[in-house]
């Protein structure tokens, strides 16, 4: 289980219906270090390797991620960051649907730290802010 960008840990996780559209796959992973977003067969995970939305643990991708459809909200939500202005509708649906799961995604986004990231994540963060 490994990301097909960088190589590194993926966290698999199943994507709730309700906001299915915005993922790669109904089952998907988010990479530990570039937080770039892959169906599963792309990161070798397995269907039978995929817990259900309320059991996964995004805690190896960063403490700051909120367990449930929330963190599988914001984990969709950094998938979308190397590209923030082609994905903005997409991005704004998924933050509110973290919120209305119970997510702080002003806190979220500030103590995000994903140094190796995929894309500029302090740069991403400031035109969040000015999004939401």
């Amino acid at each position: 289980m490994s990301c097909p960008h960088c190589d590194a840990a993926v966290v698999a996780f199943a994507v709730p219906p309700e906001i299915r559209e915005h993922a790669p796959a109904a089952e998907t992973a988010i990479c530990t270090h570039c937080l770039r977003t892959m169906p599963i067969a792309e990161a070798g995970v397995s269907d039978g390797d995929v817990p259900p939305t309320e059991a996964v643990d995004f805690g190896a991708v960063d403490p700051a991620f909120p367990s449930g459809e929330a963190g599988v909200a914001l984990a969709l939500v950094c998938g979308y960051l190397d590209s923030l202005a082609l994905n903005r509708d997409a991005v704004e649906t998924l933050i509110e649907h973290a919120e209305c799961a119970g997510a702080d995604v002003f806190a979220f986004l500030g103590r995000l730290d994903a140094s190796d990231a995929a894309f500029d994540l302090d740069r991403r963060r400031a035109a969040l802010l000015d999004l939401l």
